[in-house]
């Protein structure tokens, strides 16, 4: 268990006010929890844990993305927290990350809030939109956009630093049972993530490729995953080779095609 400084935390909420901002734009990606937790684990000088953290984090998330006006439980205040709570509390990474849960939860409806009570300026972004006034809509993008990346600086902040006592006293409160029920759905919810998003992503085409990355995870002994992430890659990369080429034909059957229809009207004049 280890003490989050001052400095620590104000690195956790700049970090956290940056993610923000590309979590609202959804420019960059760097608000994924495997790059938020990494991080966080690498400001709070414990980078094996952010590492550990997010790939849990990220795989329970994997199948949460917003849609619409939905707005899934948040990733960034699950990787950042996740981080801190397993470096605070000494808790396992899947007992972190489920415990970080309800601070998801909590920046979850923050943005909802946001979504709701922006409207407001819809109207002013309207009448500047009918006289062309795009320094009014620049403004009000950067004013809005700079409120959700404050706002998350500021919830990291106090949940991550100030928070970080009360946080250790209520983990070590807790009964060994309870504390291992949250390893126990730490280590559930990846697999329910990962099911969401083959929910949605697998095809019939893609199933020797799920079948192939199973038997390889699963029944071959390697000391990390590295070895299945590369023939991952391997097949990837066979796949796109592929439809280039189907592509590639498929372009030159065309281009053939119009040119024989070119010499057949050719000969008819």
């Amino acid at each position: 268990m280890m003490h989050i400084t001052l400095f620590q935390g104000i690195l956790l909420a700049l970090a956290a006010v940056i993610q923000g901002i590309d979590f609202w734009l959804e420019g960059l990606y760097i608000f994924r929890p495997i790059i938020v937790s990494t991080i966080a684990g690498l400001i709070l000088g414990d980078l094996q844990t952010g590492l550990v953290v997010g790939g849990v984090t990220e795989l329970a998330f994997a199948g949460l993305t917003p849609a619409g006006g939905t707005q899934p439980p948040n990733p960034i205040l699950a990787g950042v927290m996740g981080v801190v709570l397993a470096h605070v509390t000494g808790a396992h990474a899947t007992a972190a990350m489920a415990l970080a849960l309800p601070f998801s939860l909590l920046m979850q409806y923050v943005i909802l809030f946001f979504y709701s009570s922006f409207s407001f300026f819809m109207h002013r972004i309207e009448k500047a939109a009918r006289i062309g006034n795009t320094n009014s809509i620049a403004r009000i993008n950067f004013l809005t956009t700079g409120i959700v990346g404050v706002t998350y600086g500021i919830v990291v902040f106090l949940c991550g630093y100030l928070a970080q006592t009360p946080m250790k006293d209520f983990v070590a409160s807790l009964p060994v049972w309870l504390t291992h029920g949250f390893e126990v759905i730490g280590g559930i919810l990846p697999a329910v993530g990962f099911a969401m998003l083959l929910n949605t992503m697998l095809k019939r085409e893609f199933i020797p490729f799920l079948l192939i990355g199973f038997v390889l995870a699963t029944f071959l002994n390697f000391s990390n995953l590295l070895p299945v992430a590369v023939v991952g890659l391997a097949l990837a990369l066979f796949v796109y080779n592929i439809d280039e080429s189907i592509h590639k034909n498929r372009v030159i059957e065309k281009v053939k095609s119009i040119d024989e229809e070119e010499e057949d009207y050719s000969d008819g004049i």
